[in-house]
C-alpha cells in the first residue's frame, strides 16, 4: 500500500549517536547505525544465529554487536565475528541503502540498484543559514495516505486549528490545485483578513505589529513518496501578499515527512523552516512548540478517523472541490504502486521478518 523505491525519512542523525535504533518502515524492521568511519547503515533488525533483534545490541568500533550471543555485524550485513565461533559460511542479511542528508537520515526500503541519491528532495533552507529550522517527531496510528489528505486540504484547520491558525475566513477562499508531472500544487490566497493567534505571534517575531489586516497564504506542495512542504505565511495587507518585501511579511515552510510504518501507522517528520530572524533560537523554540500544539490536534482527528475506516471498510466517501489536492496526490501514488508491481526487480528486494 505504499511505494518502496523511494526515500523516506528514517531518523535524525542523533538517534543514531552511540547506539542502534530499531524502526519499522513499510512494514520492514530495519536498525540503523553508524559504522568504523561514522556512515550511517541500516541492516535487517534480525540477528542470523536466532532471530534476536539487532537493535537491542549495541555499537562496538563500528560494529553492530548483537545483544543475545554476541554475534557481530558490519555495515554490508555480512557476519564478522562471533564469541568461539567461525562465521565464514554465515549468511549475510538484508541491507538497505541510506543517505545522511539536510539533517535527515534517509532509507530506500526497495530495490536497492534503484536507490538513486540524486533523487533526495532539494531542501534548499537545510544547510543555508539565513534559514532556520525546528521540528519534531510524532507516531500516529493512522493510513500514510490520510495525512497526506489532510496536509494538501487545509479547510480543516478552521475547526481542528480553531484556537491557533483556523478561522472562518479560510471557508470563504476556494484552493486551486494543479499537477505539475508528479508534483501537486494546492494554493489557497487569502486577503485583508485577522491574522490567527499563531500568525500574530509569528508577526510579533519578526518585530511587526500584529492587530492589524494580513494577506494570508497556504501553499502546499506534495511530492512522491509522501513529502508535502507548505508554504505559509502572513503580510500586512496591501504590500503584495505573498511577493511583499521582507520587512513587511512572516513567512515559513512547514516541513512534513510523511512515513509509513505499518499500513496503519506512520512517523511524522514536522517542522518549519524560516527565513526571518535565523539567529533568535528562543524565537525558533516558541514557534516548534506552537506547531508542535497544532500538530497534536491533528493526531486525535486521524487516528479516530482511521478506526472508523477499519470498522466500515466499504463505505463511500463523499468527494468534496477541497479534496483535489489529496485526490491528486493518491492518484500519483496508486500509479507508482502499480508500476513498481508490473516492473520485475533488478536485485533482491528484502522481505519483513515473520
Amino acid at each position: 500500500m505504499f511505494p518502496k523505491n523511494a526515500w523516506y525519512v528514517a531518523c535524525l542523525p542523533d538517534d543514531i549517536v552511540d547506539k542502534p535504533l530499531g524502526r519499522k518502515i513499510c512494514g520492514l524492521a530495519m536498525v540503523f547505525f553508524r559504522g568504523p568511519e561514522g556512515q550511517v547503515a541500516a541492516l535487517d533488525d534480525w540477528c542470523p544465529h536466532r532471530g534476536a533483534p539487532l537493535s537491542l545490541g549495541r555499537v562496538c568500533q563500528g560494529k553492530l554487536v548483537c545483544g543475545y550471543h554476541g554475534l557481530e555485524m558490519g555495515c554490508d550485513g555480512k557476519t564478522v565475528a562471533m564469541p568461539g565461533q567461525r562465521v565464514r559460511g554465515f549468511p549475510a542479511i538484508a541491507s538497505y541503502p541510506v543517505q545522511e542528508r539536510h539533517g535527515f537520515i534517509w532509507v530506500w526500503p526497495g530495490d536497492p540498484a534503484l536507490a538513486d541519491p540524486a533523487k533526495l528532495p532539494d531542501l534548499h533552507w537545510a544547510n543555508n543559514p539565513a534559514w532556520a529550522y525546528g521540528g519534531g517527531l510524532y507516531h500516529i496510528a493512522c493510513d500514510y495516505r490520510l495525512m497526506v489528505d489532510n496536509l494538501m486540504d487545509l479547510t480543516h484547520e478552521t475547526y481542528v486549528h480553531a484556537d491557533t491558525i483556523g478561522q472562518p475566513e479560510i471557508d470563504e477562499v476556494a484552493p486551486v490545485t494543479k499537477v505539475d508531472g508528479e508534483h501537486v500544487i494546492t494554493s489557497r490566497m487569502m486577503h485583508n483578513i485577522p491574522a490567527p493567534p499563531f500568525w500574530k505571534m509569528a508577526l510579533r517575531g519578526n518585530g511587526l505589529a500584529d492587530d492589524v489586516p494580513v494577506d494570508r497564504w497556504q501553499i502546499c506542495h506534495f511530492t512522491p513518496p509522501s513529502h508535502v512542504m507548505i508554504e505559509v505565511g502572513v503580510a500586512h495587507a496591501g504590500h503584495g501578499g505573498y511577493d511583499a518585501p521582507a520587512d513587511r511579511k512572516a513567512g515559513s515552510i512547514v516541513v512534513d515527512f510523511i512515513t509509513p510504518e505499518t499500513e496503519t501507522s506512520i512517523w511524522y517528520f514536522w517542522g518549519m523552516a524560516r527565513n526571518f530572524k535565523p539567529e533568535d533560537a528562543a524565537l525558533t523554540d516558541t514557534i516548534r512548540q506552537g506547531q508542535g500544539k497544532i500538530f497534536s490536534e491533528d493526531l486525535q482527528m486521524l487516528e479516530q478517523q482511521q478506526r472508523n475506516h477499519l470498522l466500515h471498510p466499504s463505505r463511500k466517501l463523499l468527494g468534496l472541490n477541497t479534496d483535489a489536492g489529496g485526490v491528486q496526490a493518491r492518484r500519483i501514488l496508486d500509479r507508482l504502486m502499480a508500476e513498481e508491481q508490473a516492473a520485475p526487480a533488478t536485485a533482491a528486494v528484502p522481505v519483513a521478518a515473520p
